[in-house]
């Protein structure tokens, strides 16, 4: 499998291409027009991913749920990342990194099991314990505010991969070249807009406005459009 990739070429490479998360939620939105009323739905990935996604999910008339995923902090570091972890308990490890910082396999997994507690907390607050959909032969689109690493959406993949999807599609806003392609391998289509290939990439550089959500803003933005109560 090799993903249909998307892309705007004309933001080939471009910087603070979009306002805020919400406007690059509803460029993405535009791109994604043949979902509109079809058998399928929004996975959002937390934060970041929310306000986008909750745009996709309302101009394409189709339901929005989350995948409570997080990055497995690099000790010491609370930005970087050596992995990741879903909540269903897939981990993508970046190993090239795992064996220069010299981690052991039970460093590691007491650093997942403190992850896999904020998973459920997170999955408390922002879905309210609710059931899992079932997306038996529906089309997934999961959502972030961008890739970096990417490692965090192979974790996303994971866990849905598990159903019997009839296709499953990444929206992001902007993403790095190397990440994208990686991306690729695992997926039936990719939408992103704005590409970029220099030697640096930062998600937070696509945006002119762009700070890290805390729990309360997410939470009030999920009540707002009606997503919990």
């Amino acid at each position: 499998m090799v993903a249909v990739i998307k892309e705007d070429e004309v933001l080939r490479d471009k910087l603070g291409v979009f306002r805020d998360r919400t406007a690059a939620g509803a460029y993405l939105a535009e791109a994604l027009g043949e979902y509109r009323d079809r058998d399928a739905m929004v996975l959002a990935i937390p934060s970041g991913g929310i306000p986008v996604g909750i745009v996709i999910s309302s101009y394409l008339g189709i339901p929005f749920d989350m995948l409570i995923v997080r990055k497995i902090n690099i000790p010491g570091n609370t930005e970087a990342g050596f992995g990741a972890i879903a909540l269903g308990g897939d981990v993508i490890l970046n190993e090239p990194m795992v064996a220069s910082l010299e981690l052991s396999r039970d460093e590691i997994e007491e650093l997942a099991e403190q992850v896999m507690e904020e998973l459920k907390t997170r999955d408390q607050v922002f879905r309210q314990g609710r059931p899992w959909p079932d997306l038996k032969g529906r089309t997934v689109i999961i959502v972030d505010d961008g890739l970096a690493s990417g490692f965090t959406m192979l974790a996303a993949i994971r866990m849905v991969r598990r159903q019997e999807l009839a296709k499953i599609v990444v929206a992001v806003p902007t993403a790095s070249i190397d990440t994208i392609r990686r991306v690729a391998q695992e997926v039936d289509e990719i939408v992103c807009p704005n590409v970029r290939t220099g030697p640096y990439f930062a998600v937070a550089d696509a945006y002119r406005n762009w700070y890290d959500l805390t729990r309360d803003e997410v939470v009030e933005m999920l009540r707002h459009n009606h997503l919990i109560t």
